[in-house]
């Protein structure tokens, strides 16, 4: 692919375009289905997930997420021990339109930023809604859990609906820790997941 730029840094000449962004082979490793759930748990070596070395990154696949309650999906990393309390740091932007197209808006997400926190991360910058039209489908990718050299980088991106509008939250962030992540849970803010499957895939 040639790109050529002028002063102005506009691009004036492209000469081919890649038909995907590659990303490797997907092999599924563990499905879950929840139920009025209170958490969906991986962890590595416990019911053939695992989250070692195996895969060069892990991928998280959430399909029609439904809460109980209006809330937000979140995510908590382990890195040894039984607490899903790995420190992370994260930023996060929402994009919203609503169905009558009387607004749509891109903003930062400021408040739901976490620095050197052992709190759960939310993935949208809204909450899903519990009525007909509100779910969430989207995927969590997860870099290289088990180095024990480098911090562990981690991607969001989800769509996700609140009554009559559609929000497409993109999350980026990484565990501030050199220890392997062992686990990954993810909860509600607030009540449990009624329905949905979160599908966990390896990478090679």
């Amino acid at each position: 692919m040639a790109l050529v730029t002028v002063s102005n840094n506009s691009l004036t000449a492209v000469t081919a375009i890649p038909a995907s962004i590659p990303t490797g082979a997907l092999t599924l490793i563990k499905s879950i289905t929840a139920s009025s759930s209170a958490s969906i748990s991986f962890v590595d070596g416990t019911d053939g997930v695992v989250l070692d070395d195996t895969y060069k990154s892990y991928v998280f696949k959430f399909i029609n997420i439904h809460p109980a309650s209006s809330s937000k999906l979140t995510v908590g990393f382990r890195d040894g021990g039984t607490d899903y309390d790995a420190t992370k740091t994260n930023t996060i932007v929402n994009v919203q339109h609503d169905e009558a197209n009387s607004y749509a808006e891109m903003a930062y997400a400021a408040n739901d930023d976490l620095a050197q926190s052992t709190a759960f991360a939310s993935l949208t910058a809204g909450s899903t809604g519990t009525d007909n039209d509100s779910n969430l489908s989207g995927y969590l990718q997860l870099f290289s859990p088990a180095d024990t050299t480098f911090v562990k980088h981690f991607i969001v991106a989800v769509n996700h609906s609140a009554g009559a509008a559609t929000n497409y939250s993109f999350m980026a962030g990484y565990c501030n820790v050199t220890a392997a992540i062992d686990a990954v849970q993810f909860k509600m803010s607030s009540g449990n997941i009624d329905s949905g499957i979160v599908k966990l895939y390896g990478v090679k």
